[in-house]
């Protein structure tokens, strides 16, 4: 394996170039890191080189670690997994010193080899970790480019040195929005905020570098941390000022993590504790700290579910094997928000759409929706006039079913009705081709009944998207009885070609998100009416990671909405209906003309503009809250198991398949407490049996809608796991 490749030109500068086969991004591995090492000790030990350029062959610099290694990482540490993750990122920072020092004396600083950076393009995590070691960075002017560090996206931290060095480069303040929050810059943007040195024409990238190669100074190569009187800009943690910026930077993590996110409050403590020592031992306490958040269980979770598992879903992990059903002509039925959207983000991924609704002024009004998204779009300065046009110029707005000829797919998103649904099938189905793919667009409607309005039901699928469509990243995909593969495939393909991530399921009531979703929202009003103060359940929720409390996710959805989704569910069940103290809260809220934020009146209180206030003082009076209040744990295992139960339920009885969906389902679609990995990684943290003990408590107290799936007591038995038993079963 050769991951990095070692030349020597005739005016003695080397270029380290970064290019992995087979690879269209650098990605760096343990062995690639010991070939980088090897590389840079060849170039210090010649004396007849002069620097050293550090680039990538590929018109990106470095994409970041392999996660996969880094999830692997504590398995491979041995029977002493901190010490042995510990050693290893030390090795990694010893080499990045390495870098940085570029053997010069370390008493008098002088006679190092000057080390730069070329980066054509994107540089990500350690793609930015490495030249903040070098001793200049220096950019192609690529506004496509990406550069930053998005660890804390994916629930760890810069951990080869990037947080001491940005911290101490920038300033604890100036760092934070790159190192909190994982913001990424294109390269002006990143060199007025001082991540990087120098921006040059991509022509000329490599030949500016050997340039500041061959004129740097001994002082060129000098970090501000190693120089004598260095002063962390902004102030450390005892300056006045630094003070003040660490006490908001924890109230600021605090507030917006609600405590269950590690890796923040770990990354805070790396640069508050590292600021007051010298920079070698600063890189031991971020060393330190990075063990921390890698014994988690949190990061490991969220590494695999929304890395991993993602990644692996959206190259199709679960894709028929059939011919690839790329989608060259979309058809859109009902231009309202949802098929609006739908023709938006296809025509933004370069496919051709007819957009078809019952008049052609609502037809205009749902292309006229794509256009103000890309005003807003041009108003950041994230789209140009011709990216405009372009997107624009792709959608056909109509009244004409006879505009579907030539679809090879066609997505059905009119009103929540069967017979609506069933009139629009026929219709369209007189003009496409036979091969082409009929979907519908439902949230609650079985796939299996709608499909009989269909002359070929193995045509037929349900693609499933969220609101709002142009945000939302999960898409559900759904099998109706009679669908077959090549639908799949196409649904598939689809999904992947608009750049969001696809779940497959099989058909059922609510299918999966919504059947999780729902009692989640039920437990929430149940205990409204059970007297719970209504904070007490929101605050909870978000205590736990959810991003939004039940009450708050039933406002942004519709009352309205929840009530003709339990009359439909009541009507379907007969007897076996069960939540009818839900909706005593659900009418009653209609009744009120208290609808949710569309009406500006819901759980909470809105002003004119709609904007969200506190909770509305008229539940107290309606359902007055117990005297005696349930502890805060109880009120999170409510709230928890609610969804998770029925994630299990649904891989019981087949309806989800993979747990690898459920958990990337549950994130992307409803926001699952992102931190735990989704609902099975959860369950696997708590521990089987532990579930079942809660399961059975809250069973005798609160009824069987808790009572313990068979399969999640079949595991309390083994003491195994979901992700054990599906890793065995691959072995």
């Amino acid at each position: 394996m050769t991951d990095f490749h070692y030349s020597v030109d005739a005016d003695g500068v080397a270029t380290i170039s970064w290019d992995i086969a087979g690879k269209s991004m650098n990605v760096l591995s343990m062995e690639g890191l010991a070939e980088l090492d090897a590389h840079i000790e060849t170039a210090l030990a010649d004396e007849a080189v002069k620097g050293v350029i550090i680039t990538s062959a590929k018109p990106d610099f470095a994409g970041g670690m392999d996660l996969n290694v880094i999830a692997k990482m504590k398995e491979m540490a041995g029977d002493q997994p901190e010490q042995g993750l510990f050693d290893g990122i030390m090795a990694m920072h010893q080499t990045l010193r390495k870098i940085e020092r570029a053997g010069m004396d370390p008493k008098t600083l002088k006679g190092g080899k000057p080390i730069v950076a070329a980066l054509p393009g994107t540089a990500l995590g350690i793609g930015l970790e490495i030249p903040l070691a070098c001793h200049r960075i220096i950019a192609a002017d690529n506004p496509k480019a990406k550069i930053g560090l998005p660890e804390i996206l994916v629930g760890i931290f810069p951990g080869a040195g990037g947080t001491t060095r940005l911290a101490r480069k920038l300033g604890a303040m100036g760092a934070a929005p790159f190192l909190l929050e994982g913001k990424l810059s294109e390269p002006k943007k990143a060199k007025s905020a001082g991540l990087i040195d120098e921006i040059v024409p991509a022509e000329g990238l490599l030949a500016r570098a050997k340039e500041w190669v061959l004129g740097a100074k001994d002082a060129d190569l000098v970090k501000p941390w190693d120089a004598k009187g260095y002063k962390m800009p902004g102030g450390a943690p005892y300056h006045p000022a630094g003070f003040m910026t660490f006490v908001g930077a924890s109230a600021m993590i605090n507030g917006k993590t609600q405590g269950v996110y590690p890796a923040a409050k770990a990354l805070l403590s790396a640069v508050y504790e590292g600021a007051m020592v010298p920079f070698d031992t600063a890189l031991k306490i971020e060393a330190r700290w990075f063990v921390n958040v890698l014994m988690n269980p949190s990061s490991s979770a969220m590494i695999r579910s929304l890395f991993i598992n993602k990644e692996a879903l959206e190259k199709g992990a679960n894709r028929p094997d059939v011919a690839d059903a790329k989608v060259a002509k979309l058809g859109v039925l009902g231009a309202g928000m949802m098929g609006a959207g739908i023709a938006y983000v296809a025509a933004n991924a370069g496919i051709e759409v007819v957009l078809i609704d019952a008049s052609q002024d609502s037809a205009e009004k749902g292309k006229a929706y794509a256009e103000g998204i890309l005003d807003k779009g041009m108003k950041r300065g994230k789209v140009s006039e011709a990216k405009k046009a372009e997107v624009l110029g792709r959608i056909t707005p109509t009244t004409d079913y006879a505009a579907l000829a030539g679809c090879d797919l066609v997505v059905e998103a009119v009103f929540e009705d069967p017979k609506v649904k069933a009139e629009v099938t026929a219709r369209a189905e007189a003009v496409i081709g036979a091969d082409a793919i009929f979907a519908t667009n439902t949230s609650t409607l079985p796939i299996s009944d709608l499909a009989r309005a269909s002359e070929r039901p193995k045509n037929f699928i349900g693609i499933h998207f969220f609101s709002p469509v142009e945000k939302m990243l999960l898409v559900e995909i759904i099998k109706g009885r009679e669908t077959g593969d090549a639908a799949v495939a196409k649904a598939l393909d689809f999904v992947r070609q608009i750049r969001k991530t696809p779940i497959v399921v099989n058909d059922a009531r609510f299918f999966y998100a919504n059947r999780c979703i729902i009692p989640y929202v039920n437990e929430g009003m149940r205990m409204v009416r059970e007297g719970v103060a209504p904070a007490l359940v929101e605050n909870a929720a978000k205590l736990m990671g959810m991003p939004l409390g039940p009450l708050q996710l039933v406002d942004e959805t519709s009352l309205d909405l929840g009530a003709k989704i339990a009359k439909a569910t009541r009507a379907a069940m007969g007897d076996a209906y069960a939540d009818g103290d839900v909706d005593a809260v659900v009418f009653w809220m209609v009744e009120e003309g208290r609808l949710g934020r569309k009406a500006k009146a819901g759980f909470f209180a809105y002003d004119d503009a709609g904007k969200r206030q506190a909770l509305w003082d008229g539940i107290a009076a309606r359902f007055p809250a117990a005297v005696e209040q349930p502890d805060l744990v109880t009120v999170q295992h409510r709230l928890m198991f609610a969804q998770a139960l029925e994630a299990v339920r649904a891989l019981e009885e087949g309806v989800l398949t993979d747990i690898r969906e459920g958990d990337v389902g549950a994130i992307l679609g409803w926001g699952f407490a992102p931190w735990s990995g989704g609902p099975f990684s959860w369950l696997d943290m708590l521990g089987a049996p532990f579930a079942v003990s809660v399961c059975d408590d809250l069973e005798a107290r609160f009824g069987p809608r808790f009572q313990a799936p068979e399969l999640l007591r079949e595991m309390a038995k083994d003491e195994g796991g979901f992700y054990a038993k599906r890793a065995a079963m691959a072995a």
